[in-house]
C-alpha cells in the first residue's frame, strides 16, 4: 500500500494515534492565517522538503510493523553516519543520525512498555 492510497480513516486513526501531528498542522494553519511565515528551514527536524498535514516518518512507522521500522531506523543511522564526511554537511548529517537514533531509542522504549 502506497501513501497516496491511504483512506481517510486511514488518516483518522494515524491523527489519533498520533495526536501532536494534529497539533502541529493546526498551529501551522493557524500561523499562516494571522500572515507569519516560517522563515528559518530546519534541514534535520523538518526539511521544507517533507511538507505536508502529516509528518512523513509517522506515516512511514505506521505502514510498517515495529521491527521493519526499527530496521528502517538503524539504515537511516547507517547512511547518515556513513556518508557525513564527504557530503560537505557534516554537523547536519550527524544531526541526522543522531534523530534517527534517538527515533529508534524511542520505538524500543514503546515495544517494552507494550511486551
Amino acid at each position: 500500500m502506497s501513501i497516496n492510497d491511504a483512506s481517510p480513516q486511514d488518516w483518522d486513526k494515524l491523527r489519533k494515534k498520533y495526536p501532536a501531528i494534529t497539533s502541529k498542522y493546526e498551529a501551522l494553519v493557524a500561523e499562516e492565517e494571522e500572515g507569519g511565515s516560517h522563515t528559518e528551514i530546519d534541514m534535520v527536524n523538518h526539511p521544507d522538503h517533507y511538507s505536508g498535514k502529516i509528518e512523513c516518518i509517522e506515516a512511514i512507522e505506521e505502514s510498517m510493523t515495529p521491527e521493519a521500522f526499527n530496521g528502517y531506523c538503524k539504515g537511516n543511522c547507517l547512511k547518515y553516519l556513513w556518508r557525513y564526511e564527504r557530503k560537505g554537511k557534516a554537523l547536519e548529517d550527524l544531526q541526522k543520525a543522531d534523530w534517527y537514533l534517538t527515533r529508534l531509542i524511542a520505538s524500543y522504549q514503546s515495544q517494552s512498555k507494550v511486551d
